[in-house]
């Protein structure tokens, strides 16, 4: 009785240590695939939450604002990450630019010009936004706008070319800065 109690309970505990070992073992791989998960810069940018993290300055506006730019003329996405990124984009205009471009023409003219520009050989090198110290203030109309400059790097035919391009935003009843034109 007492040899087959202790092979019992030798059995048991191997069966319990080979468990414990596998769920160890699976364990760790799931830390390395996640360490080894790298985020496109699209997802990224998609990633952001507007209704709970919204830029919160006229440069953090435009900065990413820039940033989505950047992914779906720098580089070559999916056609529902092109509709998510416009979405994202339209989300950042002022209500009087949504009301003139409703957001399904908007993205219809979005893909058929992104197809534009990367049929004509030119891709999105860069972006820089100017410092927080050149945005230009004012007040129109009884509503507060501002002004900033943005430059954006391109490559045409192996060309470095060079835009450079001012943004008005507008301050809403928020008093969230949305793009204005």
């Amino acid at each position: 009785m007492k040899k087959t109690t202790t092979k019992v309970t030798v059995l048991f505990i191997f069966v319990i240590v080979i468990i414990v070992g596998f769920y160890a073992y699976l364990s760790g791989q799931r830390r390395i695939e996640a360490e080894n998960a790298v985020m496109t810069e699209t997802q990224i940018v998609l990633s952001r939450d507007l209704s709970n993290d919204y830029p919160a300055t006229v440069k953090e506006v435009v900065k990413y604002y820039a940033q989505i730019q950047k992914c779906y003329y720098g580089s070559e996405c999916t056609d529902e990450e092109i509709d998510q990124l416009g979405r994202k984009a339209w989300e950042l205009f002022d209500p009087e630019l949504q009301q003139n471009n409703p957001v399904d023409t908007y993205l219809t003219k979005l893909k058929a010009e992104i197809v534009t520009f990367h049929a004509e050989g030119r891709s999105m090198t860069s972006s820089a936004v100017a410092a927080s110290t050149n945005v230009d203030f004012f007040v129109d109309d009884g509503f507060d706008f501002a002004r900033i400059h943005c430059g954006y790097g391109f490559m045409e035919k192996n060309e470095s070319k060079a835009v450079r391009i001012v943004y008005l935003l507008r301050r809403d009843a928020d008093r969230k800065w949305r793009i204005y034109g």
